[in-house]
């Protein structure tokens, strides 16, 4: 620009940081043993500016791989809140092999997809000797071995009897949460089998050891808002018991609950 003879340089003009488009970084191959908790080292940047209730969206997760925080909100597919980023692992059970194609997603919270990315997730053969009556090997990875645990004294039962108020949120130790984790992945596959029933009573268990995935996805089973997005047919919704299990989910930590109560509250 020439002003009175002079040449005037004007600056670029530089992209406001809140308009910056976010960036999901993670590495393109992680190795999972059966057995292990892996850490899955995920940064969103730039941290400022994204807009409020971001959360993560993992897609192609194989049904028997569970994660330590956030919850499952369809078979394979995990949401995430960004604040448990720093502490987000993969418990991946015995029998597990395979390499999977997961999609990241950075999400808001209208559902509009700000940035994506994808990693290798690669599980090993664990190092164990087949059983002697095996056969021919089979490509489909062995479930984990959960057994039922025993009948729980005056436990809320599926159906109207679970509007029971809950137990008070207690923090597990590690080995119930270790057990806690493999009840909910147990309930994650007979999800994906179509058992419903079953799968919330291994939900059931899992919140009852105070694992809050358990208790977000048990009442995702029973909240219509959520049935109605996933187009699931033939599932009877429940309000009532759906707002108390997020109740309890909220008790335990889940950042999440809060929202899909304030949801409920409109119907």
């Amino acid at each position: 620009m020439v002003l009175g003879g002079l040449v005037v340089i004007m600056p670029l003009p530089t992209r406001p940081l809140a308009q910056q488009r976010p960036v999901i970084t993670i590495a393109a191959r992680i190795l999972a043993p059966p057995t292990a908790r892996t850490p899955l080292t995920i940064a969103v940047a730039p941290e400022e500016g994204l807009p409020r209730n971001s959360y993560l969206r993992i897609r192609g997760l194989p049904q028997t791989v569970a994660l330590s925080e956030g919850h499952a909100i369809a078979p394979g597919v995990w949401a995430i809140p960004l604040s448990a980023l720093p502490v987000l692992a993969a418990i991946v059970p015995i029998g597990a092999q395979g390499t999977a194609e997961i999609i990241i997603d950075l999400v808001s919270f209208d559902g509009k997809v700000l940035a994506e990315t994808k990693t290798a997730l690669v599980i090993p053969v664990a190092d164990q000797p087949p059983p002697a009556a095996a056969s021919a090997p089979s490509s489909r990875p062995v479930p984990l071995p959960v057994p039922l645990p025993g009948p729980l004294p005056a436990s809320p039962q599926v159906g109207s009897a679970a509007l029971a108020s809950p137990p008070p949120a207690a923090a597990p130790n590690p080995g119930q949460r270790e057990r806690a984790l493999s009840l909910y992945s147990k309930g994650l596959e007979l999800l994906e089998r179509g058992d419903v029933d079953a799968a919330r009573k291994f939900f059931e268990r899992a919140a009852d050891l105070s694992l809050s995935q358990g208790a977000m996805a048990l009442a995702t089973s029973y909240d219509p808002n959520e049935l109605a997005k996933l187009k699931v047919i033939g599932l009877q919704a429940n309000a009532a018991a759906a707002r108390k299990w997020y109740d309890r989910a909220a008790e335990l930590g889940a950042a999440e609950a809060g929202e899909r109560l304030r949801r409920l509250g409109t119907r």
